[in-house]
């Protein structure tokens, strides 16, 4: 289950928004917020966050 507190501080961090990151690694903003409430993204989509974002520990993120 993915640390959804974690992933919006780290978002915030970059002065991103969720629709950012969607857009950014391809997927319709409404599909992110609901992949969001879940906690639930597929790899690529983890690993294009990792690289979009910068995540330096992406498994105190994605894999909490």
């Amino acid at each position: 289950m993915i640390n959804t507190s974690k992933l919006k501080g780290i978002i915030a961090e970059r002065e991103k928004t969720q629709s950012d990151v969607a857009i950014a690694i391809g997927i319709d903003p409404n599909t992110f917020y609901r992949k969001m409430k879940r906690g639930v993204f597929n790899s690529d989509e983890m690993q294009a966050m990792v690289d979009y974002l910068e995540i330096e520990k992406p498994g105190e993120v994605f894999f909490a």
